[in-house]
């Protein structure tokens, strides 16, 4: 079977000594972590590897040694290290030899029981160890069309991984501590640390405890009884504005809170939510300063009214000519007129409340302005409650018109199993046999007519205010989009896809280095990044949206027979 020595490229220069690492016995491989230095107690290495085990839960242990004789090679210490075997018991004992600078090293096994040197059937693999420790290996996104065999793969590889990532405190000892072992390793010649990451950490601290106790007072003022009242606890479930504030309040609950992070996918989901409530906070106030800047609140106030009156005279002469012959079509004039100053009626109303309101309409728009602060997901959800409160004429129109359009259509749909001898069982959800007499019929044959003649009429108006409502509604949706990709989108780990893509693994791939005959075959693991879609397929943040679960086919349905349509929100299921 073949043997496989992973080697920390770091160490390739390291003083000869003896090897540090993990041996995997299920893939008969041994991970190298560290080399300890001449001289050495081995009592005293002995107790430092306990305790690493202890902490780490790895069966860290001496594997082997290590000669890096510069000069000539010296009998002496090859048989000193050799030695050394009797001392740690471990099986195989791993010998790794360089003579002075050349790139072919010599590696042999030693089997105790039998006293013999093997020299075949080893493959060294180098890697870098900084790397392997600060990545996160991800398993196989489509794992459902993944085969054994890279399964199999995969798992070998985070057992590599996990070694030196779990390994942390073995390398947190550098060459200037003044402890009895000196070890070689990425991190020997000193300890990465950051000035501003520190001062971070402990300004941390009182930050997250102050923003602790105002969430908490936030979120009773949230849940006191006040809220739970009728026009409020109405306001709140419809207004969108409501719900992202609901959910950017759940989001700084995850940030402050004092848990720690359990794993690697905590970890990223509370870096992720708080670049992206940091860069949502950063465009708000740049969309703030914009609209403060020249009088710009001013001058949309004074857009506005216009351009509502402007669509208010569109949607009249829209209705002025359904009440003539639209495209030469002949209507019901009854019905007609009367729909036709049903609605005119609704606009007239829509208008004078505008005037009404046009003195305030700059403060207001001063005041909503300000809440640009918290966000730019929360100013685009304020402008999804305006243009919805703008068009909620256009709204009513919709929910009379398909009302009225859905009643006549169940009408004739009864009427039609009427004539064939059926009637819809309520109570057992089906259709069933029933006779009629004479007169029912005749009393149905009648209201058959007048629905069937009067659904033209009916259908045309429904149809074009649905249309506007669609328009709307697709307004909106753009508008609901674009506040789920800012908060959806894992920005840190993109960020961090881009500038370290080492740290997110989707696999390693191996370069075949020189060869030369009777040394081992020597290979230099690389990490393979994760893709982008990967990334944000992986790290992507849960949102509040509830997209419609509808095919296109049932949407087209509830279309055509006339039955309300909340692209944005869902009826809550009764349950019995």
């Amino acid at each position: 079977m073949v043997l496989k020595v992973f080697f920390p490229s770091c160490c390739s220069s390291a003083e000869s000594g003896i090897l540090i690492g993990r041996w995997i016995s299920e893939q008969n491989s041994a991970v190298i972590l560290a080399v300890v230095h001449f001289p050495f107690i081995p009592v005293q290495v002995k107790q430092y590897l306990s305790e690493v085990q202890r902490v780490t839960k790895v069966s860290v242990s001496v594997v082997g040694s290590w000669n890096n004789s510069k000069q000539e090679k010296e009998e002496s210490l090859s048989e000193f290290l050799e030695d050394l075997a009797t001392i740690f018991s471990h099986e195989p004992w791993i010998q790794i030899s360089k003579e002075g600078d050349s790139k072919f090293w010599s590696c042999s096994t030693l089997q105790k029981q039998s006293n013999i040197h093997r020299e075949e059937e080893i493959i060294l693999v180098y890697y870098d160890q900084r790397k392997v420790m600060l990545s996160h290996l991800h398993p196989p996104l489509d794992t459902a069309a993944s085969t054994d065999h890279k399964a199999d793969d995969a798992s070998k590889l985070s057992a590599i991984f996990d070694t030196v990532a779990k390994s942390k405190i073995l390398f947190m000892t550098d060459k200037y501590d003044d402890g009895p072992i000196k070890l070689t390793h990425w991190q020997s010649d000193g300890v990465e640390a950051s000035i501003i990451v520190e001062l971070v950490k402990q300004a941390s601290v009182p930050t997250c405890m102050l923003l602790t106790f105002l969430l908490s007072l936030i979120s009773g003022a949230c849940k006191s009884r006040l809220l739970k009242f009728w026009p409020l606890s109405f306001l709140w479930s419809k207004l969108s504005t409501c719900e992202q504030l609901a959910h950017r309040l759940q989001h700084l609950q995850v940030i402050s809170s004092n848990k720690k992070a359990q794993n690697h996918t905590q970890l990223m989901r509370k870096a992720n939510i708080f670049v992206s409530l940091l860069i949502d906070v950063a465009l708000g106030i740049l969309l703030m300063s914009w609209l403060y800047r020249k009088n710009r609140i001013g001058h949309l106030a004074d857009t506005l009214i216009p351009v509502a009156d402007h669509v208010a005279e569109e949607l009249q002469d829209l209705l002025q000519w359904l009440m003539g012959a639209p495209a030469g079509l002949k209507m019901n004039r009854a019905l007609d007129q009367v729909l036709g100053r049903f609605f005119l009626y609704h606009i007239h109303l829509w208008i004078s409340y505008i005037h009404l309101m046009s003195p305030f309409i700059e403060m207001i728009l001063w005041y909503v302005g300000l809440s640009a602060c918290l966000g730019l997901t929360v100013a685009l959800c304020i402008l999804s409650d305006i243009v919805a409160l703008l068009t909620f004429h256009i709204y009513c129109f919709y929910v009379y018109g398909a009302r009225l359009y859905c009643l006549k259509i169940y009408g004739l749909s009864s009427l039609w199993r009427l004539f064939r001898g059926k009637k819809w069982n309520v109570l057992r959800q089906r259709v069933d046999s029933c006779s009629y007499d004479l007169d029912q019929l005749f009393i149905g044959t009648l209201l058959f007519t007048i629905l069937l003649f009067l659904l033209p009429t009916t259908a045309l108006y429904y149809l074009v205010f649905t249309l506007l409502r669609l328009l709307v509604v697709i307004v909106q949706g753009l508008i609901h989009l674009l506040v789920d990709l800012v908060d959806s989108l894992p920005l840190y780990s993109i960020i961090l896809r881009l500038c370290r893509s080492y740290r997110l693994a989707a696999g390693v791939k191996f370069r075949v280095l020189e060869q030369q005959d009777g040394k081992p075959l020597r290979l230099l693991m690389q990490i393979n990044p994760l893709s982008y879609g990967g990334v944000v397929q992986t790290y992507r943040l849960p949102t509040y949206s509830c997209y419609p679960k509808d095919s296109w086919t049932s949407l087209c349905k509830k279309l055509f027979i006339g039955e309300l349509i909340y692209p944005w929100k869902h009826k809550e299921e009764k349950q019995d």
